[in-house]
């Protein structure tokens, strides 16, 4: 994901933290979580994954960052928190709830479950037997020098203990929020849904009862940014060819409920398994994959009716049998059944087949929506994780000079017009918003649902001048000042409208004054 830098709010919270840390210069406890406040400000955008037990959370992380990172079999680091960070050199750390840490030594074998982390035998750096509290790769990958993703146990594992890590890293409770002084973990969320149930939609809730003005009286507040996925979209459709077209129609249903809660600014199908493969595709697959599209269709079809039966040695194939049992593993039939028609279709070498594949596969369309939602916003979700920390903070430790912090932490969490835009994008499905689908279409590309540049926002081509820019943004300041007048708005659709109204101002700002402007200046 990129990063579009927007200083302002950050530079506002860094001043305040900072100041903060002077209050309690002489206290060890709020001076440390302070410090750590700090560093998240400048540290990558923080984005979670989360979902229920084998949505598919560690296939989807290697197939955003390209590389066989993490570890896909059901071994006992998939049941702890890992963070995976830039870093020089591949190294996994595994950290104690006291901060005594221990080198993993990281185990490759074959298959799709390539790589293992041993967490069996680990010589801690203090005397005395501990358990993993979290995890923390590094690794010289490019997807994550903007973007720190943290992997998170099932939100529905048999353990309780194990659900409670997820749900402490992005929902802390009250209470426990309260003993701690902890605050989500994330800046924003990445949830994987195979179906909509109870379970996800509960802890959905947890993630979005603090992200608007339903915040409790702690002050406590969840990750802004959530986005939806349909997870192993292929196996929806049973592997079929048109398999991400029924995911799509899944995905829409789940769109549409959530939205209408406001618990998910937008919901995609993937295909992960063949993302991560079309990412890796290698030159014998493609090879192999020419082979099959060589078979008539009929014999092929049949030889595919399962896994099982494509691999067995005595189903007459040009591919030997290891070779076609690595395919179904890596690829899965609905992967092997659109590399073959592709190849079919007219595709002549590997790379244009993985490219072909991975457009396929959704999660092409997955970056494009974390761009425009986590990257181009990085600052915003970091400084709002930043300024709810602090307020945290101020609240557990009142009497000090910070008090007089709290108005300004408390005004900016709830009027940075960034902010307000993020919680808009979540509920622009909602039953309460009543306006035309042509005004919320234009609604969600003016509050930057479509990327917050300009031209962008206002609905307007790369090439367009100032004047049209200008013009445009000016027009929609009137327009949805106006609407938001109207006398039988309800308050949501008037808030939404203002919303709107202040985009479009915003976007004015940024643009070059009217030459009438600057003449009228000398």
């Amino acid at each position: 994901m990129t990063t579009r830098v927007a200083p302002g709010i950050v530079v506002e919270a860094h001043r305040l933290v900072d100041a903060a840390r002077q209050a309690f210069a002489r206290e060890p406890r709020p001076r440390a979580l302070l410090a750590d406040c700090a560093r998240r400000l400048d540290q990558p955008l923080r984005v979670a994954l989360a979902g229920s037990l084998k949505a598919g959370k560690s296939t989807l992380l290697n197939s955003l960052v390209g590389q066989d990172i993490a570890p896909t079999d059901a071994t006992e680091c998939t049941r702890v928190v890992t963070w995976y960070r830039n870093g020089p050199t591949p190294s996994v750390t595994a950290y104690a709830p006291d901060g005594a840490t221990a080198n993993v030594v990281v185990r490759r074998g074959g298959g799709a479950h390539g790589l293992t982390f041993d967490l069996e035998r680990l010589n801690w750096n203090a005397p005395g037997p501990r358990e993993v509290d979290h995890l923390e790769v590094e690794w010289p990958a490019a997807a994550l020098a903007h973007t720190t993703i943290i992997d998170t146990p099932g939100t529905s594992s048999l353990s309780r203990e194990v659900s409670r890590r997820t749900a402490r890293l992005l929902t802390p409770d009250d209470e426990e929020a309260e003993a701690t002084l902890s605050v989500p973990g994330a800046d924003a969320v990445v949830y994987l849904l195979r179906r909509l149930d109870a379970t996800d939609v509960r802890f959905l809730e947890r993630i979005g009862s603090g992200t608007a003005a339903r915040q409790g009286a702690s002050g406590l507040t969840g990750p802004l940014g959530v986005v939806g996925v349909v997870s192993r979209a292929d196996e929806i459709g049973a592997g079929r060819i048109d398999a991400l077209h029924s995911a799509r129609d899944v995905a829409s249903r789940f769109a549409t409920e959530l939205e209408r809660t406001g618990l998910c600014q937008a919901v995609i199908p993937v295909a992960g398994l063949l993302a991560f493969a079309a990412e890796t595709l290698r030159q014998q697959e493609f090879t192999a994959f020419q082979a099959l599209a060589s078979v008539p269709v009929d014999e092929l079809t049949a030889a595919m009716l399962s896994a099982d039966r494509f691999a067995r040695p005595d189903i007459p194939l040009p591919v030997a049998p290891e070779l076609r049992a690595q395919l179904a593993e890596r690829f899965g039939m609905f992967g092997i059944r659109m590399a073959v028609t592709l190849i079919r279709l007219g595709v002549r070498d590997s790379a244009t087949l993985a490219a072909e594949l991975t457009s396929r596969s959704g999660v092409d369309e997955l970056r494009s929506v974390l761009d425009v939602q986590f990257g181009q916003r990085a600052d915003q979700l970091k400084a709002h994780s930043a300024l709810t920390a602090l307020a945290r903070v101020l609240t557990a430790y009142p009497g000090t000079s910070a008090d007089q912090l709290m108005p300004r932490v408390r005004t900016l969490l709830a009027d940075v017009h960034g902010f307000a835009e993020l919680r808009l994008l979540g509920r622009l499905r909602t039953d309460e918003l009543t306006l035309p689908p042509a005004d919320l279409a234009e609604l969600h590309r003016l509050i930057g649902g479509s990327g917050i540049a300009p031209h962008l926002r206002l609905g307007l081509p790369p090439n367009a001048g100032p004047e049209a820019q200008r013009a445009q943004a000016v027009a929609a300041v009137r327009k949805w000042r106006e609407r938001a007048r109207h006398p039988m708005a309800d308050q949501l659709t008037t808030l939404a409208c203002l919303t709107a109204a202040r985009s479009a101002e915003g976007t004015l700002s940024m643009l070059p004054p009217a030459p009438e402007m600057r003449m009228g200046r000398r």
